[in-house]
């Protein structure tokens, strides 16, 4: 680099492969796998996603069918509830000692109201309250989600997929490792 250096070059460059097969093998390895997702893209959403939904509008109607069930139950309930009421007798004062003037008349002393007693109809109201509360179902998560690789295609399905790389793995080792000509 310097004024009195001088610069020797080798014309000698090194051969050039006369074919890229390498290179065609492995472009075609990755073509025919981005072609064989596509091919599995295509039969997930052609067959398996409207079984699917199918299934959650079974669902959906079972849900319903129950819902409305519950509501005939509670509301049968508290039909046998209301009609279980027996009328409540009312107590009355003693008699005084008043001094009488005119002749007593027989009558009656027990008197039938309808109506409840209000702590009767609290009591009520709060057991109908209990009894609505235990029958309605109430959604928990007590399993993992259905989320992720695993639960879509399953242990099988991650087997392959491992048996597959391997395979891809062994193959390029093995392309790297042949002499070039």
């Amino acid at each position: 680099m310097f004024k009195g250096d001088e610069l020797t070059y080798d014309d000698e460059t090194p051969p050039e492969e006369s074919s890229n097969r390498t290179f065609l093998i492995v472009a075609g390895i990755l073509g025919t796998i981005v072609l064989l997702s596509l091919a599995c893209l295509a039969g997930y959403v052609l067959l398996i996603l409207p079984d699917q939904g199918a299934e959650q509008l079974a669902e959906q109607n079972a849900l319903a069918t129950q819902n409305a069930q519950v509501n005939e139950a509670l509301t049968a309930t508290g039909v046998a509830f209301d009609l279980s009421q027996t009328p409540q007798a009312t107590a009355t004062s003693p008699p005084t000692n008043t001094p009488v003037v005119a002749q007593p008349t027989a009558t009656s002393t027990l008197e039938i109201t309808l109506t409840p007693d209000p702590a009767t109809a609290t009591v009520a109201a709060g057991l109908t309250q209990v009894a609505a509360s235990t029958l309605t179902v109430i959604p928990t998560s007590s399993a993992l989600p259905n989320s992720g690789l695993a639960d879509e295609i399953g242990l099988p399905g991650l087997v392959i997929s491992a048996v597959v790389l391997v395979g891809v793995i062994l193959l390029a080792r093995r392309i790297r490792s042949t002499s070039t000509r």
